[in-house]
C-alpha cells in the first residue's frame, strides 16, 4: 500500500481507486449480462446457492484483510441484487424461458 504524504495525495489515490472499482463493477456487469445465455430458467439465474458462496468468500477476504465484512456483505448485496435483475432481463430479453 502506498504512503501518502498530503491529504491531496491521499484524495488523488482515492479517486484513482473509485474510478478502478466503477471498471471492475462495469466489467462484471457485462460478464454478468453473457452469463444469462447459458441458463435456462430465471431460477437459475437468481442462483441462490452461487449467491451464498460469493458472499461467504467476499466476506472472508474482508476479514483477511482487516476490513469490515458488514460493510463487504452490504455492498455485494447490493451489487449482486442489481445485477441480478439486468441478468434477468437480459435472460428474457434473448426469447429463452
Amino acid at each position: 500500500m502506498k504512503k501518502c504524504n498530503s491529504l491531496k495525495e491521499v484524495r488523488d489515490e482515492i479517486d484513482i481507486l473509485d474510478a478502478k472499482l466503477v471498471e471492475l463493477i462495469s466489467e462484471r456487469s457485462h460478464l454478468i449480462r453473457q452469463a444469462a445465455a447459458f441458463k435456462d430458467s430465471v431460477d437459475e439465474v437468481k442462483a441462490d446457492k452461487r449467491i451464498d458462496d460469493i458472499m461467504q468468500r467476499v466476506r472472508k477476504k474482508a476479514i483477511e484483510l482487516n476490513i469490515n465484512p458488514n460493510m463487504i456483505s452490504e455492498l455485494f448485496t447490493i451489487m449482486i441484487d442489481e445485477m441480478v435483475e439486468t441478468e434477468i432481463a437480459e435472460f428474457r430479453n434473448s426469447g429463452s424461458f
